[in-house]
């Protein structure tokens, strides 16, 4: 769901990252770019006991004494000797069913990898204290001959934007928000819970989702300071779902999920070398997550392969009275995504080459090259180029639409947390926020909550206005003639570029990008491995028309298992 329109997280530290002098695009061009999203992080040692913080600092409240060490000189020996390293769900679900693992076993080995690591990359808020006993439950299930599927005892981190009814919280990352815990599980948690999988805790993000300042940070939040990306810690994550990607791709977790609004799957699980799903909207319910527009929003699986990717996704489609975006579906949801997992999926199919989004970095265009010549080998007939633009005025629409829909989504999601609520509307948000400046905003400001702000109801007429116009350009005058002109099966880009030097003054600054047509149009869209420029992964993206996850999973699995790109990260401090 959650998109990243801004990106921040300074630190006059002696660890912080060096500045980087290119500038940030402007907010118009930042979503020409395509590259939105969220995630937050304030773990340490303590982070395996649950939620103990320590006072603000620098680099972020609730920073450790081990995260104001920062970055080490060299990654530790545990990096690469760790048990679960880049295990797989199924592989994960053979160990427990031969009794080699057990969940609680996984569990443990999870939480002492962040204990040990994730101070060097700050993607994971709070461990949730339960995680264990959740575990223990699920042994006794497995032993009692009662097996729920492929995530029976698998564990797995949430976004910090999705609501869990239990002892961890759910903030967006403010310290607006901090000790906030909602009166139920969001829909996705409660699927998450029945299908076996054991809530471990919550990733950092880009606070609130990204969508509070034109020069925010991406993988920055009040409680959780700066994210980083764990193959080159200078490095940004890309956000939203910053902690999400940069935890996965650490082996933190087997897996999490993430939200996008446009760009905030994608972005980082292709900055953080994984495989993202974005969901057309309405397959995943949005109930219980914390808004930025119920046009656009969406959670999506962050996973390692394209199979795990695929479990995933599967737990997820139930349609839910929560959230009437489930209802009316106008394409076929399976219950088994895994299904679609056929190395020989690309044979013959018209797939469409985004040239357009080429052309912002020699290497990346090299990478995808090379990507194309690897569909082409494997049977997929390539139109190239296509024909997909919208520009400048595609932008401008998204953007009010976001505007817009953010004061009215967010409002109704505040309102519901009831009278203990610290923050009920936009406005008292911005208050809360300008008095609490130190700590909350100590480098960038909310630029896009006072636009958001100054906007009315969603029956104002410019509102109206611009929703027609971006589901024009992104879907009837965009990827649906694409398609039925080439008759394509899906379209191909780059994802996005290598990930950007750390910058807290100037903020982030993208190369480019692909994911606004997919995300404004509400469909799906596949990020995978698609190679890497100086150490620095870079993914493919396939998307098409709506509810074709299915193809669009079989066709990145073909990709993948051709190509085989994915190596896990090595937390180099930097690339000199």
């Amino acid at each position: 769901m959650p998109t990243e329109r801004g990106r921040a997280d300074r630190s006059d530290r002696a660890d912080a990252p060096p500045i980087n002098e290119g500038t940030a695009p402007d907010r118009r061009e930042f979503l020409r770019l395509g590259a939105l999203g969220g995630a937050a992080m304030v773990t340490g040692a303590g982070a395996a006991a649950g939620r103990a913080q320590e006072p603000p600092t620098e680099g972020g409240a609730g920073a450790g004494a081990a995260e104001r060490q920062g970055p080490s000189s060299a990654p530790p020996s545990s990096v690469s000797e760790f048990e679960l390293l880049d295990v797989s769900i199924a592989d994960l679900g053979r160990r427990m069913a031969s009794g080699e693992l057990t969940a609680v076993r996984a569990t443990e080995l999870y939480l002492e990898r962040i204990a040990a690591l994730d101070p060097l990359v700050r993607s994971v808020l709070e461990t949730n204290p339960d995680a264990a006993d959740a575990a223990r439950a699920l042994d006794d299930e497995r032993r009692a001959g009662r097996v729920r599927g492929p995530l029976h005892g698998v564990p797995v981190l949430l976004k910090d934007n999705i609501d869990t009814a239990d002892r961890t919280t759910t903030t967006a990352g403010s310290l607006a928000l901090e000790g906030s815990v909602p009166a139920a599980d969001a829909t996705v948690a409660r699927l998450l819970r029945d299908a076996g999988a054991v809530l471990l805790g919550k990733a950092n993000l880009s606070e609130w989702a990204n969508f509070r300042s034109t020069r925010s940070s991406s993988g920055w939040s009040g409680r959780g300071g700066q994210c980083r990306n764990p193959y080159v810690l200078e490095r940004s994550p890309c956000g939203s779902s910053s902690g999400s990607g940069a935890a996965t791709s650490a082996s933190f977790c087997a897996a999490a999920i993430g939200t996008e609004t446009d760009g905030s799957i994608v972005c980082p699980s292709s900055t953080c070398g994984l495989v993202g799903i974005k969901p057309t909207v309405g397959l995943v319910s949005r109930a219980g997550i914390i808004p930025i527009s119920h046009s656009q929003d969406t959670a999506g699986p962050m996973a390692r392969t394209v199979a795990d990717a695929a479990v995933l996704l599967s737990a997820l489609t139930a349609v839910d009275p929560r959230d009437p975006a489930t209802h009316g579906r106008s394409g076929p949801v399976h219950a088994d995504y895994a299904r679609f997992l056929d190395a020989r999926a690309l044979a013959g199919k018209r797939l469409g080459v985004g040239r357009w989004f080429f052309g912002f970095h020699a290497d990346v265009d090299r990478v995808l090259e090379e990507a194309i010549a690897a569909l082409r080998d494997a049977g997929a007939v390539l139109v190239d180029p296509i024909e997909l633009e919208a520009g400048k005025e595609l932008n401008d629409s998204e953007y009010e639409v976001l505007l817009y829909e953010f004061k009215a989504d967010l409002e109704a999601y505040l309102g519901a947390l009831g009278p203990s609520a610290p923050v009920r509307t936009l406005a008292d948000l911005i208050r809360w926020n300008e008095e609490n400046r130190e700590r909350e905003m100590p480098w960038f400001g909310q630029e896009i909550f006072i636009a958001a702000e100054a906007k009315g109801p969603l029956t104002s007429p410019a509102y109206v206005a611009a929703l027609e116009t971006s589901r024009r350009l992104a879907r009837r005058e965009g990827i649906d003639k694409a398609i039925a002109r080439d008759r394509l099966d899906a379209i191909v880009a780059p994802t996005g570029g290598p990930a950007w030097t750390i910058d807290l003054v100037n903020g982030d600054h993208f190369g480019g990008g692909s994911s606004t047509h997919a995300a404004v149009a509400g469909y799906p869209n596949v990020t995978v491995p698609a190679g890497a420029v100086h150490g620095l992964p870079i993914g493919l993206s396939f998307f098409a028309g709506p509810y074709r996850e299915g193809e669009l999973i079989g066709f990145a699995y073909a990709f993948e298992q051709a190509t085989k790109h994915r190596r896990p990260p090595t937390f180099l401090t930097s690339l000199g």
